[in-house]
Order: structure tokens, then sequence, then C-alpha cells
């Protein structure tokens, strides 16, 4: 009685493992889009640090995981994260608090940054 169940679970378990897709291989960590995702701000992709560092001063908190690099910007209603990444370093996305209509980044926030005089000691 033991035998006929397991050979069925066995069965079963080879079916399953059958039916699934093969995956897909995962990208490349050093692939970058060569244009910015939709909804990205103008003017801000592909921006190096230093031209972001000129135009809106030094940031609040950066942080740095391995090779990627998020700067906050903290305004007066708003807070905005630009996330560099890729050789050489450069802004690949923009999000703001509270976020645009149907983007991740509201152009108004992101205005009123560039408007403050940059902060750079």
């Amino acid at each position: 009685m033991i035998r006929p169940a397991a050979c069925f679970f066995l069965v079963l378990l080879a079916a399953g493992c059958a039916n699934q897709a093969p995956r897909a291989p995962r990208a490349a960590a050093a692939a970058i889009p060569s244009a910015p995702p939709r909804g990205e701000p103008p003017g801000y992709f592909n921006l190096s640090a230093a031209a972001l560092q000129a135009a809106l001063g030094r940031p609040a908190f950066v942080r740095k995981d391995g090779a990627v690099e998020m700067w906050r910007y903290d305004g007066a209603a708003c807070r905005a994260f630009f996330f560099f990444y890729g050789a050489p370093l450069a802004v690949r996305h923009v999000e703001t608090l509270p976020h645009g209509v149907n983007t991740a980044a509201d152009s108004a926030c992101l205005t009123a940054l560039r408007a403050s005089p940059p902060k750079i000691s």
C-alpha cells in the first residue's frame, strides 16, 4: 500500500516540475538603459553627481549600497530622491514624496528645490 502511494506522489512531483517554464536569464548588473524610463522628469537622467550638486547643493542624506547611491534633498514641502548607478556614476531614477500625479517624481517639488540656493560648503 505504501508503494503505490509513494509512486503516485513521485509522479505528481515530476509532473509539477515538467510544467514550469524555463527561467529567463537575469539581466547583467551593468546593463544601463540608454533612455530614461517612461515618466522620469526631464533634465535629470544621466546627470553626474557633480552637476546635481552644483544645481541643488549638498544632499541632506546619502546612502551607498554597493555600486548604487541614493541622494536625498529636503525641501519645505517635499523630499526628492536621486538614484545613481553605472559607470560613470549618473542619475538613473528620480522620486519625490509626495509623488507626482502619474509619475514617481513631482515636477513642482523639483522646481522648488532648484529655486532654493545651493548649499555647498
